[in-house]
């Protein structure tokens, strides 16, 4: 096997090269940058009052990435324009989950440390491009140096801080007694249907369950003034999406940073939907026991 040394160059600096150009060859094949199967939803798309964005790709999960590109080092304003834009496009479709993508020749120590601290707040991926030279021929490669999926591994189950615990008057003064007890109404559907020894655990920022002493979340509820909001764990598909949508219940949103399902019900809601929240529950006890 012969070895050949890899000529990296900087684009930058090149004459011949622009921004322009290595927009081009990512919208024409944009499975170079690692981000699975997506597809290319539009091109400098334009921003109210503030500039436009160099790319728009959206995947299979109807999850969004909002691409600000970079020849040369990042800095400062490169930052600050790509989490506007995923802003202002997260706000303008708030039906779709947004992911913030800067894509660099050169992502420094110093501006990596600034973007991990966004992480913990703002989904962004850092991607570093490195252009290859052979012969008369240029190659781009793309590294992911900063994953937002970080977010996605949040669990709740882990988090000292969600586990504060209170008793069921804290619950009933946040709330009110009656949606409380929409828990307990929805607890006895779990133990009809899926585990009679599972009880609710009431912790400060949602009520969860426990069996036997262990927590065992596979649901958690969030009593509030008029209703309830039940959270299912499970992963987002379609498949989910398209069946919580068909009962007209009021699907509120996907929670990516804690993998779960937001779906508002009412005393009614409970009582006309119960065969299809009893197979709700039955997917997620699998999906988080297994």
């Amino acid at each position: 096997m012969q070895y050949i040394k890899l000529d990296k160059i900087n684009l930058k600096n090149d004459p011949t090269i622009n921004e322009k150009w290595v927009q081009s060859i990512i919208a024409n094949d944009p499975s170079i940058l690692g981000l699975g199967d997506i597809l290319l939803k539009d091109m400098e798309r334009k921003q109210p009052r503030a500039g436009r964005l160099d790319l728009l790709f959206q995947d299979e999960n109807n999850r969004r990435y909002c691409v600000e590109l970079q020849l040369g080092k990042t800095d400062e304003s490169h930052i600050v324009r790509t989490i506007e834009y995923w802003d202002l496009e997260k706000k303008r479709y708030p039906q779709y989950e947004h992911v913030a993508v800067i894509i660099a020749e050169d992502i420094t120590s110093r501006f990596l440390n600034v973007i991990s601290l966004f992480n913990s707040h703002i989904p962004i991926i850092a991607i570093q491009m490195n252009a290859i030279k052979l012969g008369e021929q240029i190659g781009l490669q793309f590294v992911t140096v900063l994953d937002e999926t970080a977010l996605q591994n949040y669990n709740e189950d882990e988090e000292p801080e969600l586990q504060i615990s209170v008793d069921r008057s804290y619950w009933e003064e946040k709330a009110t007694k009656e949606t409380v007890t929409l828990a307990d109404k929805l607890l006895a559907l779990i133990h009809e249907h899926i585990d009679k020894n599972i009880n609710l655990k009431y912790n400060k920022f949602y009520i969860g369950l426990e069996r036997m002493g262990l927590i065992n979340n596979f649901i958690t509820f969030k009593p509030r003034k008029m209703n309830i909001i039940i959270q299912p764990k499970l992963e987002r598909n379609n498949d989910y999406d398209t069946m919580i949508e068909n009962t007209g219940l009021d699907f509120l949103d996907y929670d990516a940073r804690g993998g779960r399902y937001r779906i508002k019900l009412t005393k009614n809601d409970i009582e006309s939907h119960e065969e299809f929240l009893v197979q709700l529950f039955k997917y997620s006890e699998n999906y988080y026991n297994n």
